[in-house]
């Protein structure tokens, strides 16, 4: 029973990795979180705290002070750049949250050593496992999100020649790239573990609604909010990929190898782009960039889900110890 329970709890973090730039959310100067197993991350700009509820009930919790890059090296706050940065330290930290609620879990399930026995190695993810799960990620993502619609596209184009112009290709391409995209998203949601996942991912976007709306952070204060958030990884994600479709319109390449490169290739810039107009949605709600953000808070109502109020608890005491250090260095907030 504990080897299956820790193979289930290793496989809720390896796909809990595929899912971290969509459970991502806030940036550097703002309040935001990620969910994590049984639990959730929280940090400010100074400060990040983590909130697991374990299987007993008790609440363990982490809390460390953060740097920003971008108050150490002003280019890195420069539009566009910020955007890349902002997503890869919060992707490194993300994943330093979801290692850490998976160890948890893992102690949980080590067997207490019999009388006058040593204490067995603990069970956890280790950094060789953490690195080839990073790899496997990346690949994961060009594989599914870059080569399989080009080539699907390809496919067709063979099939119907009249696909075969450049606005039409890339449309056809951009098309598989959501298909795939919302499927694999809908797929994991049918799993009970991933669930409580998009749960707590809920309670995380509550939690920070109180906040920034000046609410105390109470359970019934922050169940009154929403699910949805525009600053969500999940419609950071749409943002890319409907962007995407027009940026490789533009580019006139036509073999495949030459058109997987560019893709490749103009990626950070379109994540930089799709950044830009995020945060000046998520600080001008009526704007016309605010509709291209409308499909990711749609996407929201399968990858955030109502959360109870001990997973909302979870969010309240991880925000609570972030806050507490960010006050304890200083540090002021910025709340649009």
């Amino acid at each position: 029973m504990r080897l299956t329970a820790r193979i289930r709890t290793w496989l809720r973090f390896f796909l809990t990795v595929q899912l971290l730039p969509a459970l991502e959310g806030g940036e550097e100067t703002l309040v935001g979180g990620q969910a994590v197993l049984e639990g959730v991350m929280m940090r400010s700009p100074h400060a990040w705290a983590i909130a697991c509820r374990k299987s007993s009930g008790e609440i363990v919790t982490q809390s460390e002070p953060l740097e920003r890059p971008s108050e150490k090296h002003k280019w890195m706050g420069w539009p566009v750049l910020r955007g890349i940065m902002t997503l890869g330290y919060a992707m490194k930290l993300g994943y330093r949250a979801l290692q850490y609620s998976t160890n948890v879990m893992m102690e949980e399930l080590q067997p207490e050593p019999k009388p006058g026995e040593a204490p067995k190695k603990k069970f956890e993810i280790s950094g060789w496992m953490g690195t080839a799960n990073v790899i496997f990620s990346v690949v994961f993502f060009i594989f599914m999100y870059k080569y399989l619609p080009l080539l699907a596209a390809t496919e067709i184009k063979r099939y119907n020649p009249a696909l075969s112009g450049q606005i039409a290709f890339n449309l056809v391409d951009g098309l598989v790239r959501l298909a795939l995209f919302l499927l694999f998203i809908w797929g994991l949601s049918l799993m009970k573990d991933i669930r409580r996942v998009y749960e707590y991912h809920g309670a995380e976007h509550k939690t920070v609604f109180a906040f920034e709306n000046g609410d105390p952070l109470e359970t019934d204060a922050v169940q009154k909010y929403p699910t949805f958030h525009p600053r969500c990884g999940t419609s950071f994600l749409m943002t890319v990929m409907l962007i995407s479709i027009v940026v490789y319109m533009a580019i006139p390449v036509t073999t495949f190898w030459a058109r997987f490169a560019v893709r490749i290739a103009l990626l950070p810039l379109i994540v930089g782009g799709s950044y830009e107009i995020i945060r000046y949605a998520a600080k001008h709600r009526g704007s016309l960039f605010a509709l291209m953000t409308a499909p990711g808070l749609w996407l929201q109502r399968i990858t955030t889900q109502p959360p109870s109020d001990e997973q909302a608890q979870c969010a309240i005491v991880a925000l609570d110890h972030a806050m507490a250090l960010e006050k304890e260095r200083g540090g002021e907030l910025v709340i649009a």
